[in-house]
């Protein structure tokens, strides 16, 4: 995944590509759709990249305080951030000399608790529902 992620139709209020002919538009909609998540959710599926997704779920962090929360060393999660902020799931500001990421909207927070409720279901052999 290069360069910064587009979020096709995500709001419509139909979904699109439901009932869509091959080759119209809207097949090649829900083509690209289905393509960039699951571009996304191949970036999440690396336990580094998750903690940082979920510790940034609470609020910005800086680098150190992301490296502290995860687990990992400093060069690894600076990689891991630059992909992901690449990919356009995070963003950064200045605050001095610190770079302080965040989440680029809520949607990612509620997908990575969503896994994260997924994982305690299976670990704990919990029942599924809605």
């Amino acid at each position: 995944m290069s360069g910064s992620l587009q979020l096709s139709g995500a709001h419509r209020s139909q979904q699109p590509g439901v009932g869509a002919r091959p080759g119209s538009d809207e097949a090649a909609g829900s083509d690209e759709r289905l393509e960039t998540a699951a571009g996304i959710l191949a970036l999440l599926a690396d336990r580094t990249r998750l903690a940082l997704m979920q510790r940034l779920g609470e609020g910005e962090a800086d680098v150190t305080t992301l490296t502290e929360a995860c687990g990992a060393a400093r060069p690894s999660v600076s990689q891991h951030l630059g992909k992901l902020r690449l990919a356009g799931l995070v963003t950064t500001r200045k605050d001095g000399r610190r770079v302080v990421y965040a989440l680029r909207h809520g949607h990612l927070r509620r997908l990575v608790n969503e896994a994260l409720n997924v994982a305690d279901h299976q670990i704990s052999g919990l029942p599924p529902h809605d």
